[in-house]
């Protein structure tokens, strides 16, 4: 059966066909990479509204829609979808969130799932099969609350990020 499987490249990534008509915000964290004392274990590699979608058809003619980000290692990233998310200001008018402070609240709350794993590997010709962040996020909830440490509590401790839900 070997024979008659169609490969994709690697950077070529399946999504959904939900995920291809939304303007959600790309947001691809890494792992495995920051060596030393940090006490980080993902930074956002990329984020962006920017998306490049190809369709393949499988042996049986069923279309399959991938993603192509040139920079995708599945080694060491994770690719998350999502919407625009706001911030009050101290006018208490809502703000729109940058990619890369969407990317910072979600790396923060998957820190806890990162596998640890050193930095390297040894050479395959098959990419790996487990994923680089094993922790399962909730999903089906209305509304989402950040709350951030205060800029004086985040001076004197370790900064700290808590995703509320509510059903």
């Amino acid at each position: 059966m070997g024979m008659l499987r169609r490969k994709v490249p690697s950077h070529y990534i399946p999504i959904h066909p939900d995920n291809i008509a939304r303007k959600d915000w790309i947001i691809l964290l890494e792992a495995g990479t920051i060596v030393g004392p940090s006490t980080e274990k993902l930074r956002v590699a990329k984020a962006t509204m920017e998306r490049k979608i190809v369709t393949k058809y499988n042996l049986f003619l069923r279309k399959q829609h991938f993603l192509v980000l040139d920079e995708y290692d599945p080694r060491i990233h994770a690719l998350y979808f999502c919407p625009q998310l706001y911030r009050s200001d101290s006018n208490s008018q809502l703000v729109p969130l940058e990619g890369e402070e969407i990317g910072r609240l979600l790396a923060k709350a998957m820190q806890h799932g990162v596998v640890e794993k050193e930095p390297w590997y040894q050479p395959s010709r098959e990419l790996p099969g487990d994923p680089v962040i094993t922790a399962a996020m909730e999903t089906d909830f209305d509304t989402v609350i950040v709350d951030k440490a205060s800029e004086e509590e985040q001076e004197t401790s370790q900064p700290e990020t808590r995703l509320a839900a509510v059903r």
